[in-house]
C-alpha cells in the first residue's frame, strides 16, 4: 500500500460530535442545584435527564397530562415524599401502580414500616402473612368495588379516612385528598394479599379491570404529554401498551408523546412497550438508567427548578 496518495481534510471542516460548549464544569462549593444541573456535560444520560426535565416542565406549563406508572420498589427506597410533592405541585396528575405498590404504601401509612425479610420468613411460611395487610386491603377492595370504585380509589379512601398515623406519606391517600386519579393493575397471585382468605378474586378482577379502563381514559388525553415508567419491568409496560392501543382504536389522537423508562437495568418490555412502539411516527423516548433513589430526586429537582 502506497500511502503517499492518501486523501486528507482539514480538522476545521469536519463535523464533530464533541464540542467545548458541551463539556461539564467542576462543582463550586455553595452553588445552587440549578447551577449543578447546568454544570453537567451535555452528553448521553446527562443530556437526556435535562431534556426529560424540560419536556415534563413544558407539559406542566401547557396543561398536558403527565402520568407516572411505577412498580413497588420506588416506595421501598423512600421516594414517596418526592412523588407526593410532584403530585401536589400539579406536575404529576395521574398515578398507576402494580399490586405490590398498594401493599407497601398501606403498610408505611399504617405502621411506618414495610418490606419484610423474605429470605427469613419464607423458611417457616410466615412470608406475607401480616394480618392487617391481608385483611384490611382485601376488605377495602370488596367494599370499594361494591361502591363502583377501582382498587386505587378503594385503598386511597381507606387510608385517607382511616386511622393511619402516617397517611401524609401515602401516595394513595394523597391521590384521594387531591382528586388525582390512581389506578392499580393486578396479576392474581403476585401479591401477598392474595394468599389471605379475605381475598375475593371477583372483586380484585373487577376493580383492576375498572382501573384499566380508567387508565385508558387518561392515556387518551396524553397527546403532547409525558408517560414515565418507573421500576416496572413487565406488568405496567404491558398495561400501558394496551391502554394506548385502545385509546387510539377509539379514535383519540394520542401522538407527540414523550415516554421515559427509569430503572437501574433496562429491560426488554419497557424498551419496546414504553419507549419504541408508542413513539413510532411521532414523539420521543428516553431511557434513564440508574438507581431509583438517585435518579428520581435528580429529575424531580430539575423539573421543579424549571417550573418555579
Amino acid at each position: 500500500m502506497d500511502l503517499d496518495k492518501i486523501k486528507t481534510y482539514s480538522l476545521a471542516d469536519r463535523r464533530s460530535k464533541v464540542c467545548l460548549k458541551d463539556l461539564g464544569k467542576s462543582h463550586n462549593p455553595g452553588s445552587t442545584f440549578k447551577e449543578f444541573i447546568h454544570s453537567l456535560p451535555r452528553f448521553l444520560g446527562a443530556a437526556d435527564l435535562i431534556e426529560v426535565a424540560g419536556r415534563i416542565a413544558k407539559a406542566y406549563s401547557g396543561g398536558k397530562t403527565v402520568i407516572l406508572g411505577m412498580g413497588a420498589h420506588p416506595i421501598k427506597v423512600g421516594l414517596s415524599p418526592v412523588i407526593i410533592d410532584l403530585m401536589q405541585r400539579g406536575v404529576i396528575n395521574a398515578l398507576a401502580l402494580n399490586g405490590a405498590g398498594v401493599v407497601h404504601d398501606f403498610e408505611l401509612a399504617l405502621t411506618g414500616t414495610t418490606s419484610e425479610d423474605v429470605d427469613q420468613s419464607i423458611i417457616d411460611g410466615s412470608f406475607g402473612m401480616a394480618e392487617e395487610t391481608g385483611t384490611l386491603i382485601n376488605r377495602a377492595i370488596v367494599d370499594g368495588v361494591n361502591e363502583g370504585l377501582g382498587i386505587g380509589a378503594s385503598i386511597g379512601k381507606l387510608i385517607a379516612n382511616g386511622d393511619f398515623p402516617n397517611k401524609d406519606k401515602s401516595l394513595l391517600a394523597t391521590c384521594n385528598n387531591s382528586n388525582i386519579p390512581v389506578t392499580v393493575h393486578v396479576a392474581i397471585g403476585t401479591d401477598i394479599i392474595h394468599m389471605h382468605p379475605e381475598a375475593d378474586g371477583a372483586a380484585i378482577g373487577k376493580g383492576s379491570l375498572r382501573d384499566f379502563r380508567s387508565l385508558t381514559g387518561l392515556v387518551s388525553n396524553l397527546k403532547s404529554g409525558v408517560y414515565i415508567n418507573l421500576g416496572s419491568a413487565v406488568l405496567l409496560p404491558e398495561v400501558f401498551l394496551k391502554t394506548l392501543t385502545l385509546a387510539r382504536n377509539l379514535g383519540h389522537d394520542v401522538t407527540n408523546i414523550t415516554t421515559v423508562n427509569m430503572d437501574f437495568i433496562q429491560h426488554y418490555r419497557p424498551g419496546v412497550n414504553v419507549l419504541k412502539r408508542p413513539t413510532l411516527g411521532s414523539g420521543k423516548a428516553f431511557a434513564l438508567t440508574g438507581h431509583h433513589e438517585i435518579m428520581l430526586p435528580l429529575l424531580a429537582a430539575a423539573v421543579i427548578e424549571q417550573i418555579k
